[in-house]
């Protein structure tokens, strides 16, 4: 098995924190076969409930002549009842646009984690030319999955199905006519986005009802339905295969907690949902692990309903711009992804967010969080050759709610999990004293400089 050589990023922005500065290590790529735990990084291509209409009860219906149990035919049911509330997504994207940072993080993304969805060349199957001789870019086009969770035909759908398109268009079960599309808001380092059709008929939305990611069981049946290589409308079934999984999601890959299933899924699920026997969607398929085969291996990865039920207040009233996180206002280095000899001349610990640069104004700011400036430790990317210096006199966080920073998620994984308000209790050395620091969480808006 090939693995890839990743640059981990030593320093973030915790905005949820884009790093900077370099550091090499080497991650299991998806193409690892070897068994993942909890705490590792999987390399793959991740409220008050909806007032929804009242569902009809699944039949509970068992036909002895075509389903001839009671689990096919509860399956049978499910998908009946919730096929409807199933959208295919198809994108366009601007002949011009593939240096658009849109264009290079989706495909940085499906490089990195491929599950995208499957592109297009334009209909021409030349790559993007006309076949003609003309090299002229044509637009690319794509496909993913949706699902309605309201009366008013909102659409959850994957962040990266959508970022960067010219043109959405909708269509769904059972009626061939093509809707347009907008976003309304989309949140990246959930890889969650919220899309509304226009003119599409009252009659035909159907929403799906959201259940509850909290009280599911491994060994529960779960149903995927979405578009597997854009062939629209397709279901499989498995079980709930762990819980315990966590995965670099969105934009910035920041591990977060995913339901891993088995039922098959591929490029072209992502959006879609992951149904239980009650028809509830337990969660949106957004990764798999392919082993390197670029498609299914028994491995997918759904992010949990409750992140969704979370966001999607934030995400109607998005008014077609970003949902982000609370954010503590600083950039911070890895501690970790120093070298022994680094560390040991610097006088730090194994571990821990060695602070940066803090935002004027921020809610670091305002706990008077301190950052570094002697510049004593020159970092260079091996890859372009960019040289970036790491401070090491700053303070120095090596917990957040008595958890400890162990690597460069730490920090960044237990800020993404609170809401605007919230507040964190940070454990900071400072030449040599230790204190407990309580950060009241909230917006920053990071000078253009620093963020990377």
């Amino acid at each position: 098995m090939k693995k890839n050589l990743s640059i981990l990023a030593l320093s973030g922005t915790l905005a949820l924190g884009a790093f900077v500065g370099y550091g090499i290590n080497e991650r299991s790529s998806a193409q690892n076969a070897a068994p993942v735990t909890a705490s590792q990084n999987i390399q793959g291509q991740m409220v008050q409930t909806l007032a929804t209409p009242p569902q009809a009860p699944l039949s509970q219906s068992y036909d002895g002549g075509r389903a001839r149990t009671e689990s096919e035919a509860n399956t049978v049911d499910v998908v009946k009842q919730r096929q409807g509330g199933l959208v295919f997504v198809s994108v366009t994207e601007k002949a011009d646009s593939s240096s658009s940072p849109q264009a290079q993080l989706r495909k940085r993304m499906q490089e990195q984690m491929p599950f995208g969805f499957p592109f297009g060349d334009g209909g021409n199957g030349s790559g993007g030319s006309s076949g003609s001789g003309d090299s002229t870019p044509q637009p690319q086009t794509g496909t993913g999955s949706g699902f309605f969770v309201d009366s008013q035909g909102d659409i959850i759908t994957n962040n990266h199905v959508v970022d960067g398109a010219s043109e959405i268009t909708i269509r769904v079960h059972g009626d061939k006519t093509e809707y347009k599309a907008k976003v309304i808001a989309r949140a990246p380092d959930f890889d969650l986005a919220l899309i509304r059709p226009e003119g599409l008929p009252k009659n035909l939305i159907q929403p799906i009802p959201l259940g509850d990611s909290d009280r599911l069981d491994v060994g529960l049946k779960a149903v995927a339905m979405g578009a597997p290589f854009g062939l629209d409308f397709s279901v499989s079934e498995g079980i709930i295969s762990s819980l315990e999984r966590t995965a670099p999601v969105g934009t910035q890959g920041i591990n977060q907690k995913l339901i891993q299933t088995d039922a098959a899924i591929n490029p072209g699920n992502s959006g879609g949902p992951l149904l239980d026997s009650a028809g509830e969607v337990i969660g949106v398929n957004t990764q798999i692990l392919t082993g390197g085969a670029g498609q299914s291996a028994g491995v997918g990865f759904a992010i949990p309903v409750n992140t969704v039920k979370k966001l999607l207040p934030q995400l109607q009233a998005g008014n077609g711009g970003v949902v982000q996180p609370p954010r503590m206002g600083i950039q911070f280095t890895d501690v970790s992804g120093l070298t022994d000899a680094q560390r040991k001349t610097a006088g730090l610990p194994a571990s821990g967010a060695l602070i940066q640069s803090v935002v004027p104004g921020s809610p670091a700011a305002n706990a008077k969080l301190q950052a570094g400036s002697n510049d004593s430790i020159k970092l260079t990317n091996p890859a372009t050759g960019q040289t970036t210096t790491v401070s090491t006199d700053g303070d120095l966080i090596t917990a957040i709610d008595g958890q400890p920073i162990t690597d460069d998620n730490s920090l960044q994984s237990a800020v993404l999990g609170k809401s605007m308000g919230d507040s964190v209790k940070l454990t900071v050395k400072r030449g040599g004293q230790t204190r407990e620091v309580t950060v009241n969480l909230g917006d920053v808006t990071f000078p253009t400089a620093q963020q990377q």
